[in-house]
C-alpha cells in the first residue's frame, strides 16, 4: 500500500500545480517530478535463487551448519524472509538461523526440525517475490544391528540369494562382497551378480569352490561412510548335486519406471539355474538399440544414458539355458519437469487500462498454472481478474493492481517460477518528451501530418487551435483519432501557428507549431533520349525552377545506381549552377549507356527526371565462330553477330593465326568484302598442312570492335609440296667430298607429314644426274663422298622435296664445287713494324691468287707476346688479295712474334718465316693545362702550356686542336707544333675545343673541352683556372665541362 499512497500523493500535487501555474510551467514541473520519481524505482529480479541441499549427517562435528543463497536486485533494495514447509521463519537472537543480505545460514543443524522446503521471498515497494523450492536433507549410514547370520546350506548346483539388508540410511548407497577376508571382493560375471538396488548377492549356480563367509559392504555416497554387515557362511549340503532346471528370474525391474529427461537409467535382471542362464535384453516393440545404450556386468545390467523421449516403452529380459527360458517385462515411463517457453514481461499500463499475461510451459505430464502477486496465491475473487490455461487477464486496471506477479507452472516433478512486474499510472498530460515540431513545411498542394503526442493516463481529449481560434475540420484538415492534425492539398491560406491541447481529469497541458506552405519544385527540363558517339562528351541537363528560401539538393542515378562524382574513372562532373543540376559526362564509353535519373530535393519536396542515353560505338565481337568446312589451302567459317551498339554493322573482316605467324594477319577471303548482312566466308589462299585460328572483327560508321574468340584450331589437308628450298649451294668439305647445301623448308611449306629432299648432281657437262633422299625436313646439307673426285672439281646440283603425298618439283640448278686443297706454300718477304704504342703494320708478298686447285682466300695473321707462348696467339684474317695488314690493340713498349698464312676452305697453309717487332712508347699522358684563351676580330688565339712526357713515355712532337661549333657535328682538326694556335672562326657561334698531344707513340690524353659562348663585343678573354663575371671589359670566364673527351 505504501507505492498506491505515494501516487495518490503526486496526482493531488500535479492538480495544486496545474492551477496556479501556466500550461508551459506546469508541463514541466509535473513531468520532472514523474520522472525523478520513477528513476528511484526498479521493479524486482532474483540473481540468485537457494538450490537444495543434501548434507552429511557426521557425529563427531560439533557446529554443523548450511547456507541457502538468495539475491534479488531492485530499487529500493529488496528486504529478505523465509519460509519453512509454508511457515514464516523468524531470525531472532539466539536462534539457530540468521540472514547476511539475503542469504539464510542454520546452524547447528537438527535432522528432525531442519529437513524440508524452504522459499525466499524478496520484497520493495514495487510488491514480494517468491524464489523456487529447495530441499534440505540429511545423508547418513547407521550400523548393522544384527552381529551374526546364520549359514546357507545349498547343494552344488543349486542357486542361492544371499541377503544383504542395509542398516537405516538416507542417500544413495552402493554395495559390494568380501568373500572370505578383506581386500578378496566377489567378483560379478555370468554366475555371480550384485544387486545395487537391494545389496544382495546372488549365485545363479553354486560350485565347490563357492564355500566360504561372505560379508556384505555398504558405503553412502554423499557422507562417504562405509560399514560391513556379518558374515554369512556358504556350506555345501552332503546329499547329492542339485540337478538341472530351468531359469528362475531372482532379479527383475519394476513394471513401471518413471524417468526424468536427460537422466541416466539403469535395469537390472538375473537368474538362478542350472546350467548358468545366459542374459538378454530387447525392446517390445522390436526397434534395436541405440548405440548410447550399453549393456554391462554380463548383460546384468541395462544402462541408458541422456533419456530421452524415443526411449520410452516396454523393455524385456530373456534369461535362458538349456532347459528352458523366462522373461519379465517392464515399462519405461518419459517424464520432464516445467520448462518455460512463454513469460510474462513487465508492463506500465494507463488507470482504466486492459492487462493481458500469456505464461506457457513445456513437461510431461502436462503442466498446471498459477499466479501469484506479492508472494501470495493469486485468488480471482472480482469478475475482472481472469486466470485460464496459464493466461491472466485484468481489465479496468487500478491503483490496486501495483504489484509483483509470478507464474507458477508446475507438474509432479517439479515447478518453475516467472516474475513480472506491472505498474499503473495515473500522469496528467504532459508534453515535455514530446513537443510539438517547432516548424512544419509543406509546399503548396502537398499533405503535411503534425504529432501530437503528449504523455497523459488515462488518454484524454484531444482538441486543436489555429491561431486564437479553435481549428474546424473539413474535407482538407482532419483530427485523426491518435490526436495528430493531417492538412491535405495545402494551401497558402493553411500557413500559421498550430496548438494542440490535451485534457484528462488529471490536467490540461498544450503545445504549439509553426506551419509553413512552400512554392513546389518543378523540373523544367523535358524528358529526353540523347544519343552520342563512343568519346564524345555530353551534358545532361536537370533545370528546375524552386521555393527561393529553400535549398536544393541534386542528386544523380545511373540505373538506378548512385553516382559518385569523383569516383568512376573521372566521367562524371558536375557542370550546373544553383539552380541547376547538370552534369558532363566526358569520354563517353559504351558501358554509359542506359538511365540517367536526376533527384532534387528540398526539405518540403522530392521531385525527379529520367533521360534515356543511347551510346553508338564500334560493334562487340562477334560470337560462335565455326570453321565448318577445310580443304589444302581453304576454310569456311560461319559466325553470329555481335551487338551492333547501335550502329549497323557493315563489314567483317576475318584474320588467322598460326604457330608460325606473328600474332594475327588478315587473309583472303570469298567475297574479297564481306558485308554486314553475311555470317560466312571462304579463306583463300591458306598452306596446306597447317594448324589455324580464326577470328572475326565487325565495323560499323563509327569503327571497328573487339575481335571476336577465336575459333578452335583445324588443320588445312595435306598435299605434295611445292616449296623447293632457297640459296641452294655447296664447296669445302674434306678431301674427296662434295658438300651441297641448302637453307630448310619452312614447316608451314612442307604440306604433309613425311617431309625430306632429293639432292641431285652430276659432273660438270655430264648428261645423267645422281640423286639421293634426305629424309629429315631440318637437314640442309648433304655430302657425297667418292675417290674419284678430284679437288675442286666443277658439279651441277638442284635440291627437290617430297612427303606422302608425293613428289614436288626440283630448283634451280646451281654450280658447286668439291673440296679443294690447303694452300700448299707460304708467303714471303714477311715484314712487320710499329705505327705507334698500340698498332702493327705487317707486310707479305702474296701467293698467286687462284690456281686450279689451290685457291688463296685470303691471310691469317697470329700474333703473340714475346713472354707468351705461341699457343697463347690471337688471330687476325684478311679477305682477298692483301699483302699488308695493321694489328692495333696490341700493348706499348712490348714484342710480339708475328707470322702469316694463306688459308682457303679446306684450312691454312704453312706458316711464313716469323719475325719480331717492338713497339714504341705510349703517348703523353698528361693533357695540356693552362689553356688561355681571347677573341679579337673573328679570330680564336689559344695557348696553353707545354706538355712533357714522363720517361716511359714517347715524346710530344706536336698537338692537335679540335673543334665544332655543336655539341653533335663532327670536330675539325688542325695540327701544330707550337704552344698556340689561331682560329679564324665567325664569332656568332658557340665552340666546343678540346687539345690533345702527339708523339711517335700516338694521342696523348686530351684537355677538358673548351666552350667559347656567342661573343657579343669585339673583344674577349677567358682562362681556364679562373671563373669571373662579364665585365665593362667584356671579360667572361672559360667554363670546363666534365664530359666525355672528343
Amino acid at each position: 500500500m505504501t507505492l498506491l499512497w505515494k501516487l495518490l500523493v503526486l496526482q493531488s500535487l500535479i492538480e495544486c500545480l496545474a492551477e496556479i501555474e501556466t500550461p508551459q510551467t506546469r508541463q514541466h514541473s509535473s513531468s520532472l517530478q514523474l520522472s525523478n520519481f520513477e528513476s528511484l524505482l526498479q521493479s524486482l529480479a532474483f540473481t540468485k535463487q537457494p538450490g537444495s541441499i543434501v548434507f552429511p549427517v557426521d557425529s563427531q562435528e560439533s557446529n554443523r551448519e548450511v547456507m541457502f543463497s538468495c539475491e534479488a536486485q531492485g530499487s529500493p533494495p529488496p528486504l529478505y524472509r523465509w519460509k519453512l514447509n509454508g511457515t514464516a521463519i523468524t531470525p531472532k537472537s539466539g536462534s539457530h538461523y540468521s540472514l547476511s543480505g539475503g542469504n539464510l545460514r542454520i546452524s547447528h543443524l537438527n535432522k528432525d526440525q531442519d529437513a524440508g522446503t524452504y522459499q525466499c521471498l524478496a520484497s520493495n515497494s514495487f510488491g514480494t517475490i517468491v524464489s523456487r523450492e529447495a530441499s534440505l536433507t540429511f545423508a547418513y549410514l547407521e550400523n548393522f544391528k544384527t552381529h551374526r547370520r546364520s549359514s546357507v546350506s545349498v547343494r552344488e548346483g543349486q542357486g542361492v540369494v544371499l541377503l544383504c539388508g542395509p542398516p537405516s540410511h538416507s542417500g544413495d548407497l552402493t554395495f559390494t562382497w568380501i568373500f572370505n577376508e578383506y581386500p578378496s571382493f566377489v567378483k560379478q560375471d555370468t554366475r555371480r551378480f550384485i544387486s545395487q538396488e537391494t545389496g544382495n548377492l546372488y549365485i545363479a549356480k553354486v560350485e565347490p569352490s563357492d564355500v566360504g563367509n561372505y560379508t556384505c559392504v555398504v558405503t553412502n555416497t554423499v557422507t562417504k561412510t562405509r560399514v560391513q554387515g556379518p558374515p554369512a557362511p556358504l556350506v555345501l549340503r552332503s546329499d547329492g548335486i542339485m540337478g538341472e532346471y530351468e531359469p528362475k528370474i531372482e532379479v527383475q525391474f519394476p513394471e513401471i519406471v518413471h524417468v526424468a529427461k536427460g537422466s541416466t537409467v539403469k535395469l537390472e535382471c538375473f537368474a538362478l539355474g542350472n546350467p548358468v542362464p545366459s542374459i538378454n535384453w530387447r525392446r517390445g516393440d522390436g526397434i534395436p538399440f541405440s548405440r548410447k545404450v550399453d549393456v554391462r556386468k554380463a548383460s546384468g545390467v541395462l544402462e541408458i544414458p541422456y533419456f530421452q523421449q524415443e526411449d520410452a516403452g516396454t523393455y524385456e529380459c530373456v534369461a535362458e539355458n538349456s532347459r528352458g527360458k523366462n522373461t519379465v517385462k517392464g515399462k519405461l515411463s518419459f517424464y520432464a519437469p516445467p520448462h518455460l517457453i512463454e513469460k510474462p514481461q513487465g508492463v506500465q499500463k494507463a488507470i482504466d487500462d486492459s492487462l493481458v499475461w500469456e505464461c506457457k510451459a513445456t513437461g510431461k505430464p502436462k503442466p498446471s498454472y498459477r499466479w501469484m502477486k506479492n508472494g501470495e496465491n493469486l485468488e480471482p475473487l472480482e469478475e475482472r481478474v481472469q486466470v485460464a490455461n496459464g493466461a491472466l487477464s485484468i481489465s479496468r486496471l487500478t491503483l490496486s493492481d501495483i504489484g509483483m506477479y509470478q507464474c507458477v507452472a508446475g507438474n509432479k516433478h517439479g515447478e518453475v517460477y516467472s516474475n513480472a512486474e506491472l505498474r499503473v499510472i495515473a500522469v496528467a498530460p504532459d508534453f515535455s518528451q514530446n513537443q510539438l515540431r517547432s516548424h512544419s513545411m509543406v509546399k503548396e498542394g502537398g499533405d503535411v501530418l503534425i504529432e501530437c503526442q503528449p504523455k497523459m493516463s488515462p488518454w484524454g481529449v484531444i482538441s486543436w487551435r489555429k491561431g486564437s481560434e479553435a481549428l474546424r475540420e473539413s474535407n482538407r484538415v482532419s483530427i485523426l483519432d491518435n490526436g495528430n492534425l493531417r492538412i491535405q492539398n495545402a494551401t497558402k491560406a493553411d500557413a500559421g501557428l498550430y496548438t494542440c491541447v490535451a485534457r484528462n481529469q488529471f490536467g490540461v497541458a498544450s503545445s504549439s507549431g509553426t506551419v509553413m506552405v512552400k512554392e513546389p519544385t518543378v523540373i523544367t527540363t523535358p524528358p529526353s533520349t540523347l544519343d552520342v558517339t563512343v568519346g564524345e562528351s555530353i551534358v545532361l541537363p536537370c533545370q528546375v525552377n524552386h521555393d527561393p528560401s529553400l535549398e536544393l539538393k541534386f542528386t544523380w542515378f545511373f540505373n538506378e545506381q548512385l553516382i559518385h562524382f569523383g569516383n568512376h574513372g573521372g566521367y562524371f562532373e558536375k557542370v550546373g549552377g544553383h539552380s541547376a543540376g547538370d552534369i558532363m559526362i566526358r569520354n563517353i564509353q559504351l558501358r554509359h549507356a542506359g538511365k540517367y535519373t536526376c533527384a532534387v530535393q528540398t526539405k518540403v519536396d522530392s521531385i525527379s527526371i529520367a533521360a534515356d542515353l543511347v551510346v553508338r560505338g564500334p560493334p562487340g565481337p562477334p560470337t560462335s565462330i565455326h570453321v565448318e568446312e577445310i580443304s589444302d589451302t581453304t576454310a569456311s567459317l560461319s559466325w553470329r553477330p555481335g551487338p551492333d551498339n547501335h550502329s549497323p554493322i557493315t563489314t567483317y573482316t576475318i584474320q588467322a593465326r598460326t604457330p608460325f605467324s606473328l600474332g594475327w594477319q588478315a587473309v583472303t577471303t570469298v567475297p574479297e568484302v564481306v558485308g554486314g548482312r553475311r555470317l560466312t566466308a571462304t579463306v583463300i589462299d591458306l598452306s596446306p598442312w597447317v594448324e589455324y585460328e580464326f577470328r572475326v572483327l565487325a565495323s560499323n560508321a563509327v569503327g571497328t570492335g573487339e575481335p571476336s574468340r577465336p575459333s578452335k584450331q583445324a588443320r588445312t589437308k595435306e598435299t605434295s609440296p611445292k616449296v623447293t628450298p632457297a640459296n641452294v649451294s655447296g664447296g669445302g668439305g674434306s678431301r674427296s667430298e662434295l658438300v651441297i647445301t641448302w637453307e630448310p623448308v619452312p614447316e608451314e611449306l612442307q604440306n604433309g607429314p613425311g617431309f625430306g629432299y632429293v639432292v641431285a648432281f652430276r659432273p660438270y657437262g655430264a648428261t645423267g644426274w645422281m640423286q639421293a633422299a634426305v629424309p629429315l625436313p631440318e637437314a640442309s646439307r648433304y655430302v657425297f663422298k667418292n675417290e674419284s673426285i678430284q679437288p675442286f672439281s666443277q658439279f651441277q646440283a638442284k635440291v627437290g622435296v617430297y612427303n606422302n603425298e608425293g613428289e614436288g618439283p626440283f630448283g634451280e640448278v646451281v654450280t658447286v664445287y668439291s673440296a679443294e686443297e690447303e694452300p700448299g706454300r707460304a708467303p714471303t718477304r714477311t715484314r712487320a713494324r710499329s705505327l705507334s704504342a698500340y698498332d702493327i703494320e705487317v707486310s707479305w708478298k702474296a701467293l698467286p691468287w687462284n690456281t686450279s686447285r689451290r685457291r688463296v682466300l685470303g691471310y691469317e695473321l697470329r700474333y703473340w707476346e714475346k713472354t707468351a707462348p705461341e699457343e697463347a696467339a690471337s688471330v687476325q684474317r684478311t679477305v682477298g688479295n692483301q699483302t699488308s695488314a695493321i694489328i692495333r690493340g696490341v700493348k706499348g713498349s712490348s714484342t710480339y712474334y708475328v707470322s702469316v698464312r694463306a688459308y682457303n676452305t679446306a684450312g691454312v697453309g704453312p706458316p711464313s718465316a716469323t719475325v719480331n717487332v717492338t713497339t714504341k712508347k705510349p703517348p703523353p699522358s698528361q693533357p695540356p693545362v693552362k689553356v688561355m684563351w681571347n677573341t679579337s676580330d673573328s679570330k680564336i688565339i689559344l695557348n696553353w702550356e707545354q706538355v712533357k712526357a714522363l720517361e716511359n713515355e714517347s715524346e710530344v712532337t706536336g698537338y692537335r686542336v679540335l673543334y665544332k661549333c655543336n655539341r653533335h657535328s663532327r670536330p675539325t682538326v688542325m695540327e701544330t707544333n707550337t704552344t698556340s694556335v689561331e682560329l679564324s672562326l665567325p664569332m656568332d657561334e658557340e665552340y666546343f675545343i678540346q687539345i690533345k698531344p702527339f708523339g711517335e707513340g700516338g694521342e696523348g690524353s686530351s684537355s677538358r673541352q673548351i666552350t667559347i659562348p656567342r661573343i657579343a663585343g669585339p673583344n674577349a678573354i677567358g682562362s681556364a683556372t679562373k671563373v669571373s663575371t662579364l665585365s665593362a671589359l667584356s671579360t667572361i670566364a672559360l667554363s670546363f665541362t666534365a664530359r666525355t673527351s672528343l
